[in-house]
């Protein structure tokens, strides 16, 4: 398998990727997980580091970076992809952590951190840490992952909970090694079946202080770099985008591919000199640009700002997420469009059409694309209160 250099940009450590995963696409979802082989080379090619500071030999990337990283690596394999976006955002908290904490946890060339939705967990707060149960689903990568987290409730001895200063629940993400968890193997599933996204448990483990963090407090945070005020639900927001407008991308290279030497049975001219998959093919084309024009620039503007002012405001916030929200939604319809315009060639597994379309679906069900949330966004354009924020 051929090496990556490591001194090149991420997108281009990326782009090196897709023949690997192209090929190793079936044995990745046949192993519902990334083979000894593809893991050794993305490690090589320090994907899972793009957004890990430059302190513990991450690349620091900024939002556009690490968009277009994904989205490249998304036109090889989706699951690939996804635990690429999921282990970036998880790789945020590394920021969060004291130099001690951030050097054993993230030191290692194949660190790599995996967290489930939610906060599932109860921390009970005692003498130098926290006693921590808990059950975790969805924990992509965890397969591979060196450091699993959980997200806690932190509660006193009696059982009450501790409150932030606004009075909301306090909560806390521990840090543990993957061998400290009982993992429940249960993801079996339709699409991004390479995820690995297995549920993991605890029972009253104890947990330091020094290696957990609370992702809303920026007073814990270690680093100046500007992609470390970004809240981790836009950034995975990005992330998740940009894998479907690469799958898309994908999907509309081999469709052209497929135009140029295929007639449909019964039609008289092959789909090339078609006029009618003509127009749909140059209407999907532009579709794709649009949406991902928008992304980036979004991306690129958020960026900017919060490099000049040294803080997200509720604005850019909302706009990153209405522009990751949209790009799911567009990238999957593009998709499905495209599934079906390559007619029955799309429906063999061993064609490149049937597990992208399979993917895409999948990542469209995650909660970044609920429906939604466009009504939460409307309501900020239309400058009504849109009740819980926690959702940017």
């Amino acid at each position: 398998m051929q090496k990556v250099h490591t001194s090149a940009s991420p997108q281009e450590r990326a782009a090196a990727l897709i023949s690997i995963l192209d090929a190793a696409a079936p044995r990745i979802e046949a192993e519902r997980k990334m083979p000894s082989d593809v893991l050794a080379a993305m490690h090589d090619a320090r994907i899972f580091r793009v957004l890990l500071p430059k302190s513990v030999g991450g690349d620091e990337a900024d939002l556009v970076t690490f968009a277009e990283t994904i989205e490249t690596l998304a036109q090889g394999d989706a699951s690939a992809a996804w635990v690429s976006g999921q282990g970036g955002g998880c790789a945020l908290s590394a920021a969060f952590l004291k130099p001690q904490a951030q050097k054993k946890w993230f030191g290692p060339k194949n660190a790599v951190l995996a967290w489930g939705a939610g906060i599932q967990g109860k921390a009970v707060k005692v003498e130098g840490g926290y006693r921590v149960s808990g059950r975790w689903m969805f924990n992509s990568g965890s397969r591979h992952a060196t450091i699993l987290g959980g997200h806690s409730f932190v509660v006193d001895n009696a059982g009450a909970p501790i409150l932030r200063a606004n009075g909301s629940k306090l909560d806390r993400t521990v840090l543990i090694r993957r061998d400290q968890a009982k993992i429940d193997d249960n993801w079996h599933v339709m699409g991004l079946s390479g995820t690995g996204s297995d549920t993991f448990e605890i029972k009253d483990l104890f947990v330091a202080e020094e290696d957990t963090i609370d992702r809303e407090n920026l007073d814990e945070l270690q680093e100046n770099a500007s992609i470390y005020l970004f809240p981790g639900t836009v950034v995975y927001g990005v992330g998740f985008s940009a894998l479907q407008l690469g799958i898309a991308r994908r999907m509309l290279t081999e469709l052209r591919s497929l135009a140029m030497t295929k007639t449909p049975r019964g039609v008289a001219v092959s789909l090339r000199e078609n006029p009618v998959f003509q127009q749909l093919l140059s209407r999907l084309e532009a579709r794709l640009r649009s949406a991902r024009a928008y992304l980036m620039s979004e991306a690129l503007s958020a960026q900017q700002a919060v490099s000049a002012r040294g803080a997200v405001t509720i604005d850019e916030r909302a706009r990153l997420k209405l522009a990751s929200v949209h790009c799911i939604h567009e990238g999957v319809d593009i998709v499905h469009e495209a599934y079906r315009a390559a007619g029955s060639t799309a429906i063999f597994k061993s064609g490149p059409f049937e597990r992208r379309l399979r993917d895409a679906l999948s990542a469209s069900q995650q909660t970044q694309a609920r429906a939604e949330n466009f009504v939460n966004l409307g309501r900020i354009l239309l400058d009504l209160d849109p009740g819980n924020t926690a959702f940017l």
